[in-house]
């Protein structure tokens, strides 16, 4: 039987298509490496950062895994004054996931989602399965099947 982590369970039951993908067992870790070790154009593999604005509420940000989210812009985008990136330690807490496998299906509550805009120039994008070692790919409108998001130009 394949491996499904919560994320594919999810997806399946919303009847959404999708691939999924395991580097697990590699030395990849950084997000970049994953993309290389899947052979896969690391525009298209996004990260899914969670951080904490000013008003103290939480947002999940995904961005290309070789760019950085830019906070200024980030934080315009959900009409924060500014917002941070939350501690490692409180990321399991807040979303159910550890650093390395955070996916922005299934976590613990809906926070406001907002994708980079470059996800719109291409078919699909692949990001964490909620399980280091696993991603899925999907296209937006099938991503929308399980979460709501906003486009927004976010990263550098």
């Amino acid at each position: 039987m394949e491996f499904k982590t919560n994320v594919m369970r999810i997806l399946d039951k919303l009847k959404v298509e999708y691939s999924s993908y395991s580097y697990a067992g590699t030395d990849a870790i950084s997000g970049t490496e994953v993309a290389e070790t899947l052979g896969q154009n690391p525009d298209q593999v996004f990260k899914t950062l969670v951080t904490i604005g000013k008003s103290k509420k939480y947002y999940v940000f995904m961005i290309p895994v070789a760019k950085e989210l830019e906070l200024k812009k980030a934080a315009q985008a959900v009409g924060e004054k500014s917002i941070e990136m939350i501690k490692s330690k409180d990321l399991l807490p807040i979303t159910g996931y550890i650093h390395g496998g955070c996916s922005p299906i299934g976590m613990k509550k809906s926070f406001t989602t907002t994708i980079d805009a470059s996800a719109a120039a291409y078919p699909t994008i692949i990001f964490s399965a909620g399980k280091i070692g696993y991603q899925v790919e999907l296209s937006l409108d099938d991503l929308q099947k399980a979460i709501s998001f906003q486009l927004e130009d976010i990263s550098q």
